[in-house]
């Protein structure tokens, strides 16, 4: 039985596992969907839940406990000036997962994670900016 077992390991350590969710809620911030197992996925939930509700609140505290969690400050500073305004007026449910069959290498079950307002724009902008930037200097 497993009682009072609060989380899924995911076969990985304590550190392994804060660095896990620490990319994933930042990649989640950047393009606003992504695509990973459903484990993960479920487990990531309640961790942007909370990141949203410190961005939400919006003060300096709220800032370094979400920069001590997520570790890049472009990440902390899109938290804050574009997420925590959307979702202002919204009681929770900011992310929804939804299942997205099986993956064909070993048959694990795949989820997509995103945001319930999210912008359709923002998945692989940072890449297309990149990109465009890279053409201009080469002419």
């Amino acid at each position: 039985m497993r009682h009072a077992r609060g989380y899924r390991r995911l076969n990985r350590t304590h550190e392994h596992r804060k660095a896990l969710f620490a990319n994933m809620a930042g990649s989640l911030i950047e393009h606003e969907q992504i695509k990973t197992t459903l484990p993960k996925a479920k487990e990531l939930r309640p961790i942007i839940e909370k990141l949203i509700t410190l961005a939400k609140r919006g003060d300096l505290h709220a800032r370094r406990q979400a920069a001590a969690q997520l570790k890049q400050d472009k990440y902390v500073a899109r938290l804050f000036e574009i997420l925590g305004p959307r979702y202002k007026d919204r009681q929770g449910g900011y992310v929804r997962v939804l299942k997205a069959g099986f993956r064909y290498g070993d048959m694990a079950p795949m989820a997509i994670i995103e945001f319930v307002d999210r912008d359709p724009a923002a998945k692989g902008a940072a890449d297309k900016a990149r990109l465009e930037a890279a053409e201009a200097a080469e002419s």
